[in-house]
C-alpha cells in the first residue's frame, strides 16, 4: 500500500470504515504469509466476506512464535511485550514509525486536544528499565510534543514528582499524569494531593507487583487520594498502533480507525458488533498496515453505546502482560 491509502487510514471517517478494513483484509491476506496462512487453515471462504464481522482474526498469540509482516521488511522500530522473566514476549515489527506515530498523536488529540496545551508527566517505573516498549516511545513524544520545561518521565522520584504536580495546580496549568497502575498506587499512598488541574491516566498493568485489585477498587483509590471525580484510562498493547481511552467509569472509546468487536470464548468465529455484546475483544486496528490489522486478544470485555466498550479482564490461562488491565 502507497502513502495515499496510509493517509486515507486516518481521514476516511467511521462511514468509510467497512470499505477501509476490507481493502486492508484484501491486501494483508495476499501479503502477510503468516495471516495467510491462518486464514486458508480455518478454511475461509474469502469472497464471501462482506462484513468486518466476518473477517478472520488473527490470535494475538501469533507475535510470540512469528514474525507477521506484510513482506519482508527491515523495521524501523521493533515493540516488545513486558510479560514475566518466564514468559515469551510478543514482538511487534514495525515498517514505518510515522504511521505509530501519527496515530497515537491524532487519537489523543481527539480526545483530549492539543498536546501543546499540557504538560506530560510519565510515571513508567518497569517500563522505563527495558528497551523496546511502544508505551514509554508514546509518552516521550507526547513529552516532547508538549514543549512544556516541565513535563518529564519520574522513575521512583515520588518527592520530586508531588513538588511538580504542587507546582503546576498553583500556576494552573492543564496536566496529564500518565502512569503504569503500580506505579500510580505506590504514588497515591504517600502523597495525597488534590489535583483540580490534572488528568490522571492509568495505563494498566500490575505484573504480581501489588496484590490485583479490580479497576474500580484502583479508580476509588486514587479519586481518594488526588480529589477527582474521575480517574482516565488508556487500553492499548504491543501489537496495536492505536489506543483507545476512557474519559472514566471504565469506559473506552476508540479513534474512528479502530474498532473492537466480541467473539464468544467457546466459538471463536462466532463475532458480534452489537451493542450489549460481552465475550472475548477482537480489535481491528487500521494503523497496523504492515502487520495485521486484525486481532483476537484475551482479554474479555462488553460492547456499549455508540462503539464504547468495557474491558472486563483476562480470559482464563492468558499470558499475564504488562499492559494487563483487572478483572472487573
Amino acid at each position: 500500500m502507497d502513502c495515499e491509502f496510509e493517509h486515507k487510514i486516518f481521514t476516511a471517517g467511521e462511514k468509510g470504515f467497512t470499505a477501509l478494513a476490507l481493502e486492508t483484509f484484501h491486501f494483508q491476506y495476499r501479503h502477510n504469509a503468516v495471516y495467510k496462512a491462518f486464514v486458508d487453515a480455518i478454511h475461509t471462504d474469502i469472497a464471501a466476506i462482506q462484513l468486518v464481522e466476518q473477517i478472520p482474526f488473527l490470535p494475538i498469540s501469533f507475535f510470540k512464535s512469528q514474525a507477521v509482516t506484510v513482506g519482508d521488511f527491515v523495521p524501523e522500530v521493533i515493540f516488545e511485550s513486558s510479560g514475566t522473566t518466564t514468559s515469551i514476549n510478543s514482538r511487534h515489527q514495525v515498517k514505518k514509525l510515522a504511521i505509530y506515530l501519527e496515530s497515537f498523536k491524532k487519537g489523543f488529540e481527539r480526545e483530549y486536544g492539543r498536546v501543546e496545551d499540557f504538560c506530560i508527566l510519565g510515571l513508567l517505573p518497569s517500563y522505563l528499565e527495558r528497551q523496546h516498549s511502544s508505551l514509554v516511545l508514546m509518552v516521550d513524544q507526547l513529552i516532547k510534543d508538549s514543549k512544556h520545561p516541565q513535563s518529564g518521565f519520574y522513575l521512583y522520584e515520588h518527592e520530586k514528582l508531588a513538588d511538580t504536580l504542587k507546582e503546576l495546580e498553583a500556576k494552573q496549568q492543564p496536566t496529564l499524569l500518565i502512569g503504569v497502575t503500580f506505579g500510580l498506587l505506590d504514588f497515591a499512598e504517600n502523597f495525597h494531593i488534590p489535583l483540580k488541574h490534572t488528568l490522571i491516566m492509568e495505563t494498566g498493568g500490575m505484573k504480581g507487583r501489588r496484590e490485583e485489585l479490580t479497576r474500580f477498587q484502583v479508580h476509588e483509590i486514587l479519586k481518594a487520594s488526588f480529589g477527582v471525580d474521575k480517574i482516565h484510562s488508556e487500553y492499548g498493547m504491543t501489537e496495536l498502533l492505536s489506543q483507545a481511552y476512557s474519559k472514566g467509569d471504565g469506559l473506552f472509546e476508540c479513534p474512528p480507525w479502530m474498532k473492537i468487536l466480541v467473539r464468544e470464548e467457546d466459538d471463536p468465529f462466532s463475532v458480534s458488533s452489537q451493542s450489549s455484546s460481552r465475550g472475548v475483544i477482537n480489535v481491528i486496528d487500521l494503523a497496523n498496515i504492515y502487520s495485521c490489522s486484525f486481532i483476537a486478544t484475551d482479554d474479555a470485555g462488553r460492547l456499549h453505546d455508540n462503539g464504547m466498550f468495557e474491558v472486563l479482564g483476562r480470559v482464563d490461562n492468558s499470558d499475564v502482560r504488562g499492559c494487563s488491565l483487572m478483572v472487573v
